[in-house]
């Protein structure tokens, strides 16, 4: 007889359903617990194309083989037993009894049906049913009877912040031209006609020629002109650098969370936090 330990590791670690003679009838998909044994009693495997349809099986002439677990049926046998609606994740005696007489097996009812047990091992995917425990009071409508209480959760935003790259700055340098005006003082000579009178002082110089004559005399005047020059010198040293500046973003997203009422209107959230699962 395999044991509820037994499964519950066979859960862990996946496994296969094979007939008595070796050929392999599928992989194991769901175990259900009979209700008051708390002791394996069907599993299901997936047959038909592409393993599209799940079958029971009964476990009371099953051996447990490391992962695979041995009937002594045929897979046509297995593929032809009748379907069975599990939605509630139990079997009715009705359901029971059409399965123990298509494996021509003896069926006894019982007060229980077969399903998830408390304290047996929950099926694969599923949680366990806990109806009927001590200190559990009502049921579960909407499935298995997994706690005592409804766990009422919320989303909560964790914000952070991350360092992306927002841009690249480049330092590019280039020439331009610009007009520079300034004003240069400069001098230049004029001539000017100087007359004096004749007197003993130079009267020997103004009758050393001639008497009457045809003269020319020159001077030579100059002036200035501004020159320009230019010349390359270092004014300045430029260099890129980054500071962080620090500003507020406001950040908007939804948020989801659960809430509990009675019937009757009663917010049963009210007074404190839900409990962790």
């Amino acid at each position: 007889m395999i044991t509820t330990e037994q499964i519950q590791d066979l859960l862990g670690s996946g496994g296969t359903v094979v007939g008595g003679e070796g050929e392999k009838i599928g992989k194991i998909g769901q175990v259900y617990l009979d209700d008051e044994t708390g002791k394996p009693e069907w599993v299901t495997t997936k047959t038909g194309m592409f393993g599209g349809s799940e079958t029971f099986i009964p476990l009371a002439e099953a051996t447990l083989d490391g992962d695979t677990i041995r009937v002594p049926y045929d897979k046509d046998k297995v593929k032809n037993a009748p379907r069975m609606d599990d939605a509630e994740g139990h079997l009715s005696k009705d359901q029971e009894a059409a399965l123990y007489e298509y494996y021509s097996m003896a069926y006894t009812e019982r007060t229980s049906d077969s399903g998830l047990p408390a304290g047996g091992a929950p099926a694969q995917g599923q949680r366990q049913d806990r109806g009927g425990e001590p200190g559990v009071q009502g049921r579960d409508t909407s499935g298995p009877t997994t706690d005592d209480a409804m766990t009422r959760s919320e989303e909560r935003l964790n914000i952070g912040t991350e360092k992306v790259e927002s841009g690249r700055v480049r330092l590019r340098k280039y020439v331009v031209t610009e007009n520079v005006s300034q004003t240069v003082p400069v001098s230049h000579e004029e001539v000017r006609i100087e007359r004096e009178p004749i007197t003993e002082a130079n009267r020997g110089a103004a009758t050393s020629g001639p008497d009457i004559s045809e003269e020319e005399h020159e001077v030579t005047l100059h002036a200035e002109r501004p020159v320009v020059e230019k010349e390359t010198v270092p004014v300045e040293r430029v260099r890129l650098g980054t500071e962080t500046v620090t500003e507020n973003h406001e950040v908007n997203e939804e948020v989801r969370k659960e809430q509990i009422d009675t019937d009757a209107g009663t917010d049963a959230t009210k007074g404190g936090e839900g409990r962790n699962r």
